[in-house]
């Protein structure tokens, strides 16, 4: 980000005990700049909850057209291996870092 305050705020928390996880809901305010990427939302989720990032996968986000507002969803796991586990492919690459070189999916 570009020095602009992004600002998380949980809308919903569930505990999943079947699949070892948090299941939270979010709200992330980027007034004055684009949509943060998914490293910088694990990021700040991981900050927030006090987790290691490596346990945090981000779900969805999805700007609200002509808004600096962001919703979305993550899962929180017990342990890596778990999310690695559970979580479908898909999602494990999204939420991996980027190669250099490589464009930022948000």
């Amino acid at each position: 980000m570009r020095g602009v305050a992004v600002k998380i705020e949980m809308t919903d928390r569930r505990r999943n005990e079947l699949l070892k996880r948090l299941e939270v809901s979010f709200r992330i305010s980027h007034e004055g700049d684009g949509t943060p990427t998914r490293m910088k939302v694990r990021e700040q989720l991981a900050s927030k909850l006090d987790v290691d990032m490596d346990r945090v996968y981000v779900k969805r986000l999805q700007t609200k057209t002509g808004t600096w507002i962001t919703v979305g969803e993550a899962n929180i796991y017990d342990t890596v291996q778990q999310a690695l586990s559970i979580e479908p492919k898909h999602i494990i690459l999204r939420n991996s870092p980027r190669e250099e070189g490589e464009g930022e999916e948000a």
